[in-house]
C-alpha cells in the first residue's frame, strides 16, 4: 500500500504545524502544568474557535465534518511534538467512541456539543492493571431513573475540565455506556499526579448516580469498550510518534552545537549512529501509526473487522511505546548531565514517553495480545458496526 496525504489533509498539517509553533510553546507548555487543570482553556478556545479541529471526526449530519482517524492522527502527532496542553485527545476520543454506538438523541446532543468545544471525557478503568477491566458498577434504580452508578475511574485524562463524561459501567448484563455530566450529585472529580505533569488525569468517583431517561447509549457494549480501547491506542500512538520526532529535532539540533575536544560531537561516529537508531525508530513507528489509522477508517466503514483493528493497535501501541520511550531516554543521555535539569525540555518530553508508555497498556503487553491473537486466528463472531 502506498500512503499519500491528500490535498485537504495536507492542508491540515500545515495549519497545525503554523498554529502550534506560534501558540503552543514550551513557556505555554510549562505554564499550563502550574495550573490546577493542567490545560489552558484559552488556547483550546482559540483551537475550537479558529481552527475548528473538534469537528474533524464528527459526522456531517452533527455539523461535523465526517472524517476519520488519519486526519486526527495527524493533528495528535503535532500536538504531541508540542506536548500541547489543550483537551483535543479526549474529545477526540469521545468523538470515536461515539461512533460505536446505536444513533440516539443523546448520542446526537454529544455530537453538537463536541462541536461546540464542549470536553468530553472517557472514563471506564479503575486501579486494576488490566486496562480492560471496568471500575463502575451499574445496577437497577428506581422510576423515573433508569440506573444507578458506583464504583471509581482513574486516569481519566481531561477529567478535570470536562463537562460530560462517557462512563462505561459493568452490571449483570455485561458492560454498558453512559452519558453522565461531570456535575451531577454523586460525581466526585480529583486531579491526579503522575511522572508527567504536562498532562491532565483525573480520578473519578461515582457515589449513588442516578441516569436520567436517555442516557444510556449502549446496552451491550462489551465488544464496543475493545473497539473503544484500541481507537484510544492508535491516537495514543500518534502522539508518542509527534513526542519522539520532536525529541530527535531537539537532540540533533544540540549535539550539533555542544563542543568537545575542539568539535561538535555530532561529528563523533558514535553520537551519528545513536541519532541513526532514532530516526529510524520514528520511521518505522510512524509507517505503523498511519497503517493502523487507515485501518481505523476502513473499520469506520465496515471494510474491516475488529480483528483487523485489534491487530493493528497492538503493533503500533507496541511500536510507538518503545520508541517514544528509546528516543527521549537516548535525547537525554545524548544532552549529557544537562538533559535531566529543568530548564531543558528534553525531560519534558521523557516524562510524556513514560506516561503514555504505561497508558492503556505496555508495549510488551501489546506484544503478548498480538501474539495471543495471532495463534488463535480470527474471530467468527459478529462485529461491532460504527454510527
Amino acid at each position: 500500500m502506498r500512503f499519500r496525504f491528500n490535498e485537504e489533509q495536507r492542508m491540515l498539517l500545515e495549519s497545525a504545524e503554523r498554529f502550534l509553533g506560534e501558540h503552543s510553546s514550551s513557556q505555554v507548555v510549562r505554564a499550563a502544568a502550574e495550573l490546577p487543570s493542567g490545560v489552558d482553556l484559552a488556547l483550546w478556545s482559540r483551537v475550537t474557535e479558529e481552527l475548528g479541529w473538534q469537528v474533524v471526526a464528527i459526522p456531517e449530519a452533527c455539523d461535523g465534518l465526517g472524517l476519520g482517524a488519519v486526519e486526527l492522527v495527524i493533528l495528535l502527532e503535532k500536538l504531541g511534538a508540542r506536548l500541547s496542553p489543550i483537551p483535543f485527545f479526549a474529545s477526540a476520543l469521545a468523538a470515536m467512541i461515539l461512533r460505536t454506538v446505536p444513533t440516539s438523541p443523546e448520542q446526537t446532543r454529544l455530537f453538537e456539543a463536541l462541536a461546540g468545544g464542549a470536553v468530553v471525557a472517557f472514563a471506564h478503568t479503575d486501579a486494576r492493571p488490566d486496562w480492560n477491566e471496568v471500575g463502575v458498577k451499574v445496577s437497577s434504580a428506581g422510576a423515573p431513573h433508569i440506573a444507578e452508578l458506583n464504583g471509581e475511574a482513574r486516569y481519566v485524562i481531561a477529567g478535570g475540565v470536562a463537562e460530560q463524561l462517557l462512563v462505561a459501567a459493568r452490571g449483570e448484563g455485561g458492560v454498558r455506556l453512559f452519558s453522565v455530566p461531570s456535575d451531577a450529585p454523586g460525581v466526585s472529580v480529583r486531579h491526579r499526579p503522575t511522572v508527567d505533569q504536562t498532562r491532565s488525569l483525573a480520578e473519578v468517583t461515582l457515589t449513588g448516580v442516578l441516569v436520567e431517561p436517555g442516557c444510556e447509549l449502549a446496552a451491550d457494549w462489551e465488544r464496543g469498550l475493545g473497539v473503544s480501547l484500541d481507537m484510544a491506542r492508535i491516537l495514543s500512538a500518534a502522539e508518542q510518534v509527534g513526542c519522539a520526532q520532536e525529541a530527535l529535532d531537539m537532540t540533533v539540533a544540540y549535539v550539533g552545537e555542544r563542543v568537545q575536544f575542539g568539535r561538535t560531537i555530532a561529528s563523533f561516529q558514535a553520537v551519528k549512529h545513536k541519532a541513526a537508531d532514532m530516526m529510524l525508530k520514528v520511521e518505522s513507528a510512524r509507517s505503523l501509526l498511519y497503517y493502523a489509522a487507515c485501518t481505523a477508517d476502513a473499520w469506520l466503514q465496515g471494510s474491516a473487522d475488529d480483528q483487523a483493528l485489534r491487530e493493528a493497535a497492538a503493533m503500533v501501541a507496541s511500536a510507538a511505546g518503545d520508541t517514544a520511550f528509546f528516543v527521549t531516554g537516548t535525547g537525554i543521555q545524548l544532552h549529557g548531565g544537562v538533559g535531566i535539569t529543568e530548564e531543558y525540555d528534553i525531560q519534558l518530553y521523557f516524562k510524556r514517553a513514560r506516561a503514555l508508555e504505561a497508558y492503556l497498556g505496555r508495549p510488551d503487553e501489546s506484544r503478548e495480545r498480538l501474539a495471543q491473537m495471532l495463534l488463535d486466528g480470527p474471530e467468527l463472531e459478529g462485529t461491532v458496526h460504527a454510527a
